[in-house]
């Protein structure tokens, strides 16, 4: 039975687990109270007071512990992994309308984000820290009968504190990175002790199902299901500014530091022979937004700010600094959060960032579902199921030297482009899923009398 609002005391532990959470939270708290001040002051003013509320725990309304329906506390860190969550938070809302549905995150594109698509579905809140008296006060004020966590989010406090009151945990698009597999390595005897508090484990590829299993989970919970992402669609068709684009469109998605250069440089050296070519560069954090500005005007080029168009206007040039129309021969800067899902559908060719400097890759999956010519960098480590689109000619994998030629090749060849978007969109439909096969192993805690 689920336990809540009250407290029970935590499974009983070996001395070696013990301490190492003691140490972990004793590390945990060192490092909070160095950053919480400037963590406090970097945010918005109108969001300061709700974010040290809610990281706290001190929730205004989410949970009201009705004990006749669920409530899932679903817990997504950032853009990416919200995004994943929101067809999974659609079908429990289709399928138990009277489900609570709590979606937390940590940073604020997160938040926004997560508002923005179900926030007419969920409530919203910024997650707990990880320490063990936040975590228990958000069980109390939310009261979950489910608590779902996102691709690689297990936070160990959460998962014994929430765990150990009764409360069943679950990985759903589970997934470990290359990188974070051989770190977890050298705390697997802590790792599978906290692996122990997790009921279950949808993995999105039998890689990852195998990297949980080697770092200690139980074998018997741990199941690949596939991605989540091949399920996700953009939220709108493209804006109506991109009506006033003119000419062949190279949207850089996701871009992260040096990428920018890495793209203008191709995009000097291709734009002489496409006449009319534009350059979309969106940047994968938003506090670089005004970094990669002056990177494209140090360039020579005066960026269309997304941020300054007119907003919801097309062709009219009305605002105080809104573009000259028609879009032709520029860099467009897309300095919004949100949009870029749909903006890759007025694209020619996606180059996805955080591929060329060992980041492991951004998702792939965007543009897949408008059939648009892929090119990744090498480094797309976190999205294994990319490799079939290369075996396909669904995606191209490049080196940066060769980001110039890929780019002209394709620019020269419609044909070429069409075959291969036309590739990653059928790998795109052929993999859809992940998220039905989730749902029918919830339903079971979902359904339970709580």
């Amino acid at each position: 039975m689920i336990l809540r609002g009250r407290s029970r005391q935590d499974r009983s532990l070996p001395g070696a687990a013990r301490f190492f959470y003691f140490l972990y939270t004793l590390v945990y708290c060192l490092v909070l109270v160095c950053l919480l001040p400037f963590e406090y002051l970097k945010r918005p003013k109108e969001v300061r007071r709700r974010w040290r509320r809610e990281r706290f725990a001190l929730y205004d309304s989410p949970g009201t512990g009705a004990a006749e329906s669920p409530c899932v506390w679903i817990h997504a860190v950032s853009v990416g992994e919200t995004l994943a969550a929101v067809p999974l938070i659609r079908k429990i809302r289709h399928s138990f309308p009277d489900a609570e549905i709590v979606v937390s995150t940590v940073t604020d594109t997160g938040q926004k984000i997560a508002r923005e698509r179900v926030g007419d579905t969920a409530e919203v809140v910024y997650a707990p820290f990880d320490v063990p008296f936040c975590i228990r006060a958000a069980v109390a004020r939310i009261r979950p009968s489910l608590f779902l966590i996102l691709e690689t989010e297990l936070w160990p406090n959460a998962v014994r504190v929430v765990s150990g009151l009764g409360v069943p945990v679950v990985l759903v698009n589970g997934r470990i990175s290359d990188k974070s597999f051989h770190g977890y390595r050298r705390v697997r005897f802590f790792l599978k002790e906290m692996l122990g508090g997790v009921r279950l484990f949808c993995m999105q590829s039998e890689i990852y199902a195998e990297r949980i299993r080697e770092l200690g989970a139980p074998p018997g919970r741990v199941l690949s299901i596939g991605s989540f992402k091949f399920d996700t669609k953009p939220s709108s068709p493209p804006p109506p500014w991109t009506k006033a684009l003119q000419g062949p469109v190279v949207i850089a998605g996701s871009t992260h530091a040096t990428e920018e250069e890495l793209v203008l440089d191709a995009y000097e050296r291709v734009r002489g022979d496409f006449p009319g070519l534009n350059l979309i560069i969106a940047p994968r954090h938003p506090e670089r937004f005004r970094e990669v500005e002056e990177v494209v005007r140090k360039r020579g080029f005066v960026p269309v700010k997304r941020s300054e168009m007119a907003s919801g206007r097309e062709n009219t040039g009305e605002g105080p600094a809104a573009p000259s129309f028609p879009l032709s021969g520029r860099v467009i800067l897309l300095d919004v959060m949100g949009e870029l899902s749909s903006v890759y559908g007025a694209a020619d060719i996606a180059v996805m960032g955080g591929s060329f400097i060992g980041h492991g890759g951004q998702n792939p999956l965007e543009p897949a579902w408008w059939g648009k010519a892929i090119l990744c960098g090498p480094h797309m480590e976190n999205f294994p199921f990319v490799e079939e689109f290369y075996r396909n000619g669904g995606a191209l994998r490049i080196a940066a030297s060769s980001l110039s030629s890929a780019l002209r090749e394709l620019l020269g060849s419609p044909e070429k482009r069409g075959a291969m978007g036309g590739k990653a969109q059928e790998l795109y439909r052929t993999n859809a899923g992940a998220v039905d096969r989730a749902f029918t192993l919830l339903e079971k805690y979902l359904s339970a009398k709580v």
